[in-house]
């Protein structure tokens, strides 16, 4: 990965959708539980990656105990459809997880939901490669008038 020696700033156009899901391996001796859980989500990303016009633009992942995954997708309208469309890999992976684990205690899992529109986020990226939203959308300088966080947030809010 390229480090980017510079302050920048991630752009996306338009409104979107952040969505953060993860899983917790509460009994690790448990693999039969949480394997077949952590499994499933690679199937979904390359299922994700090969159709575009699903909506999904990026995501990032986190491995350890706890298991997340932060993901920026076009729309709501776009990451709902795909939790509901019984031709895709999410609503098997659900409905296994329900039969397998319900509320056993094994293996947790959560996920959390922000839509976000011009003027309502900012972001700094310092010595990183392109990361996060910087992959999602487009970077940017972050320097001169976009130097600080209020500055960020004011000039998205007029665009």
């Amino acid at each position: 990965m390229m480090i980017n020696a510079a302050r920048l700033t991630a752009k996306l156009d338009g409104d979107f959708v952040v969505f953060m899901i993860g899983m917790r391996i509460n009994k690790p001796l448990k693999v039969h539980k949480w394997w077949p859980v952590a499994a499933a989500m690679p199937r979904m990303l390359s299922e994700l990656e090969k159709n575009p016009e699903l909506g999904f633009l990026h995501g990032e992942s986190w491995f350890s105990r706890t298991l997340i995954m932060v993901q920026y997708w076009r729309s709501m309208e776009h990451l709902l459809a795909y939790a509901k469309n019984r031709e895709a890999a999410h609503l098997p992976a659900w409905t296994a997880f329900n039969k397998a684990i319900g509320d056993d205690g094994s293996v947790g899992i959560w996920h959390e939901t922000y839509a976000a529109s011009p003027g309502s986020y900012e972001n700094i990226y310092v010595n990183m490669p392109a990361f996060g939203l910087g992959k999602a959308g487009s970077l940017h300088s972050a320097s001169g008038e976009m130097k600080s966080a209020a500055a960020r947030l004011d000039r998205a809010r007029k665009s």
